[in-house]
């Protein structure tokens, strides 16, 4: 991720670190659905992760939690910003591109605004993920399209189903 900073001219290096971070946790396909939940639940896109939203602040429901949303918004975020940098294509093809980019800004502007609030010091990093999304989805793009190939990598990683997916887009 480093190089395809350094070879697009983005000097971030915790955007960066931010982004390697991302990949090692999404690396397990059960990390890029999964949500702290009240039971354990997938949430499959988008939409699930408002409707889990909403469940946070349904003060009638077991799963009352305002606290969640920062979490999930994040979650959001990341989750648009890993679909729309490594699977470009197929999110074009489904026609959520544009919609991933606006609410993958909109949650990541939600969790630098909080941490923003609570002095936090990550708020500016969460702020540039919101303001440069599409350059670092590009990055992502980047990434797989340079670094990422299916030559010299060993058949019992390359069949690994996210990897599989992610070299064949």
């Amino acid at each position: 991720m480093r190089q395809s900073f350094g070879d697009l001219g983005l000097d971030d290096a915790p955007a960066a670190g931010y982004l390697v971070d991302l990949l090692v946790r999404f690396a397990r396909t059960d990390a890029l659905y999964a949500v702290d939940a009240p039971a354990p639940r997938r949430l499959e896109g988008v939409v699930d992760a408002w409707l889990e939203i909403q469940t946070a602040w349904d003060a009638g429901a077991p799963g009352f939690a305002p606290e969640r949303e920062v979490r999930l918004r994040r979650h959001m975020g990341d989750y648009t910003l890993f679909m729309t940098g490594l699977f470009r294509e197929h999110v074009e093809r489904l026609a959520i591109a544009g919609y991933y980019e606006i609410e993958g800004r909109r949650a990541y502007r939600f969790v630098a605004e909080t941490a923003r609030a609570r002095g936090e010091a990550e708020a500016g990093l969460f702020r540039r993920l919101a303001d440069r999304f599409e350059h670092f989805a590009g990055a992502l793009t980047y990434m797989r399209k340079v670094y990422l190939r299916v030559d010299g990598v060993p058949d019992d990683v390359a069949q690994a189903p996210l990897l599989r997916r992610l070299l064949q887009a």
